[in-house]
């Protein structure tokens, strides 16, 4: 996987990227291909890894955004982050030129050590970060958008403007699903999602096999 330049690193024999909005079923999709036994890396959590305490990753955003969006405990301050970025899109863009970087060469690295036959890299914001080269495939886990918003309510207590607003800041629903090769849909009872991961998983693993 290029992480900003060549990269000779060994990749599985099929990368998936998987991605859809806020709220639309990413993680309840992506446990049920790691149960199958697929190779499942979170971007969110590389994300909190390259901005731990320590890190240059934090050291740059205290650089760039000031002590205020740094707790008491040297952990960074994901909320009062988050208000800065969301009135702010320069902010934005600032916090992405030094946090993603270090996700894809953290991606890089992980992505080398794999030895499943495939691999599923969770990467909510696929379509804005830029990174749909890097895939073999993409899936897209769709979901109504008022189907979202309530989840999103009730999963992180927001109120409606709030979630209204962080829904307007992702990618629309259509230009999401006009980059993928394949669609989950979530729009009802989580057990439907069974049957439509299994058949993936099965397709996937023919493709990164050849069998």
């Amino acid at each position: 996987m290029d992480s900003g330049g060549s990269d000779s690193r060994r990749r599985p024999g099929l990368v998936v990227g998987l991605t859809g909005g806020i709220a639309s079923g990413k993680t309840a999709v992506s446990r049920r291909f790691e149960a199958l036994g697929a190779a499942v890396i979170d971007t969110d959590r590389l994300a909190r890894a390259v901005v731990a305490p320590g890190t240059a990753g934090l050291d740059a955003i205290r650089e760039r955004f000031g002590t205020d969006v740094i707790g008491t405990n040297g952990h960074l301050d994901r909320p009062a982050l988050r208000q800065r970025i969301f009135a702010d899109p320069f902010a934005r863009r600032d916090l992405e030129a030094i946090t993603h970087p270090r996700i894809r060469t953290a991606v890089a690295e992980t992505l080398a050590k794999v030895r499943e036959p495939y691999a599923l890299i969770v990467v909510p914001l696929l379509l804005e970060a830029g990174w749909i080269e890097l895939m073999d495939r993409v899936l897209v886990v769709d979901a109504p958008p008022d189907r979202q918003r309530e989840r999103l309510m009730q999963r992180d207590g927001t109120d409606p403007g709030e979630a209204d607003r962080i829904l307007s800041s992702q990618a629309d629903r259509q230009a999401r699903l006009a980059i993928a090769d394949d669609v989950i849909t979530n729009d009802g009872e989580s057990g439907a999602l069974d049957g439509q991961v299994a058949d993936l998983h099965d397709r996937y693993l023919r493709t990164a096999t050849g069998h």
